[in-house]
């Protein structure tokens, strides 16, 4: 069961609407899964955890089915409605039990160091407040707990550079539900307090044409403790 702090009515709900962004997502990103090897990247991101669980950012829930069946439970935060409702019909299909909840990264609805992990995926682009949320997950997370991230963000050479923070100080969050290009989820957790463990930077797709939001990074990071539990590497 889930260990609710409140902020479960309407403010909750709607803390985050983008109806038109949500329909495009859900569509592009199932089609990504296999054309751009982004199922294998869930896998990897996934593979070992195991206890409760939260994921912060589920989005329509592509990552409940890849679960490892050592996880005791997942509660998964999506603020937008529409994308909560895709979560919620993936959460019954799921071989772990998922519990969908409404909330923002930077205010999550549930207990201090409730959890032995937290799943960050495509999610720090977009929050509105980095440091604030990252907070957070540290809050929620047990001492010696795993963050575990897929993110993308800045990357390439100075012309690339250029071009992410031009879109970003334009039309890209106004077309891509506030989506950003230049941020980097490295220096974000490391600053953030938790300790980072093994991480690997990576093209998305790994063939063909490279677009701003094609770097990634993939990697695991702990909140520290003197004596915690045996770390799991990404592999």
């Amino acid at each position: 069961m889930v260990s609710w702090s409140g902020g479960r009515g309407k403010a909750a709900r709607d803390a985050v609407r983008h109806p038109v962004f949500a329909r495009y997502y859900a569509r592009a990103a199932l089609a990504a899964e296999t054309g751009m090897g982004i199922a294998g990247v869930r896998r990897r991101l996934l593979a070992g955890l195991s206890g409760r669980v939260i994921e912060i950012g589920a989005g329509t829930g592509l990552n409940f089915a890849r679960y490892p069946d050592s996880v005791a439970e997942v509660v998964a935060i999506e603020p937008e409605r529409l994308l909560r409702q895709r979560a919620l019909e993936a959460a019954l299909r799921a071989e772990v039990p998922v519990d969908v909840v409404p909330g923002c990264a930077e205010a999550l609805p549930v207990k201090s160091e409730a959890f032995d992990a937290v799943v960050l995926a495509q999610v720090l682009c977009s929050v509105r407040d980095v440091p604030r949320a990252l907070a957070e997950a540290r809050r929620v997370l047990k001492p010696g707990g795993e963050v575990r991230f897929f993110e993308h963000g800045r990357g390439g050479g100075r012309a690339m550079a250029l071009t992410q923070r031009a879109l970003d100080l334009t039309v890209w969050p106004l077309l891509c539900g506030g989506c950003h290009l230049a941020r980097d989820a490295v220096p974000a957790l490391r600053d953030a307090g938790f300790e980072l463990g093994p991480y690997r930077r990576m093209l998305i797709p790994e063939k063909g044409p490279v677009l701003p939001s094609s770097y990634c990074v993939l990697g695991t990071a702990w909140r520290p403790l003197s004596t915690g539990p045996g770390r799991r590497p990404i592999t």
